[in-house]
């Protein structure tokens, strides 16, 4: 699903240039739960981000579904994003002058889908996530854990081929937070591709796969060890 080649990404200060990410070569298969971790300044978020078509000025090579991501035009780049990519982040990010249903059709509406069809797909949503009963209510009258359940059905709602999450848990207190880390086992045990990046070891282990960053350069890629009876 996912080949990157020399992958760089860096800023130039003065005659200097200061690398964020260097020499990345890896791959994500279909069907596959990565955790990527590091420390502050690894480059977490950055990968993350060029990885979700967000930031294009990069070095090497990504491709993503056999598009040579690299060689797209930023309006080509963005629309194979829309049809394929569901984000799930730290803050939320739902709008708070719209319902928790209208919230849901957001990403539906990106892709020409009509009115009457919209309105299915967000019910059956609705049902599949437990929060019928939440479809009227704003963000503001909803707490965190609600929140981040409603963010992580808008992330799926338009059956995304990738899913990306970024420190998906972070406002969340230990109980809401495992529920939305059972709420990823289930939806990678159904066939989702899932990309988180996490400070957390616990919810790393709920991955399979757990990618290490350190200054920019991948410093270990590991299979996560199944639990022990």
């Amino acid at each position: 699903m996912i080949q990157l080649k020399d992958l760089e990404k860096c800023y130039k200060t003065g005659s200097t240039l200061n690398y964020v990410l260097r020499d990345l070569t890896l791959d994500v298969r279909q069907g596959e739960f990565v955790t990527i971790m590091g420390p502050s300044g690894a480059g977490k978020s950055t990968l993350l981000s060029i990885l979700g078509l967000l930031d294009g000025d990069f070095g090497g090579e990504y491709r993503l579904l056999d598009q040579a991501v690299h060689g797209l035009k930023p309006q080509e780049r963005a629309k194979l994003g829309r049809e394929n990519i569901g984000f799930v982040f730290q803050q939320y990010h739902l709008l708070d002058n719209l319902t928790v249903e209208e919230n849901l059709g957001i990403p539906l509406s990106y892709r020409d889908v009509k009115q009457s069809e919209i309105a299915a797909v967000v019910a059956d949503t609705l049902d599949r996530f437990q929060i019928v009963g939440k479809k009227k209510l704003y963000p503001s009258q909803l707490s965190g854990g609600q929140q981040q359940l409603v963010g992580v059905a808008r992330a799926v709602i338009a059956d995304p081929k990738l899913i990306l999450a970024d420190e998906p848990t972070g406002n969340l207190h230990s109980r809401q937070g495992k529920e939305v880390m059972e709420l990823f086992r289930r939806l990678n045990n159904e066939g989702a591709t899932i990309i988180q990046v996490t400070h957390s070891e616990e919810n790393a282990r709920c991955s399979k796969r757990i990618i290490r960053l350190h200054d920019g350069w991948v410093t270990a890629d590991k299979p996560v060890a199944a639990p022990t009876a």
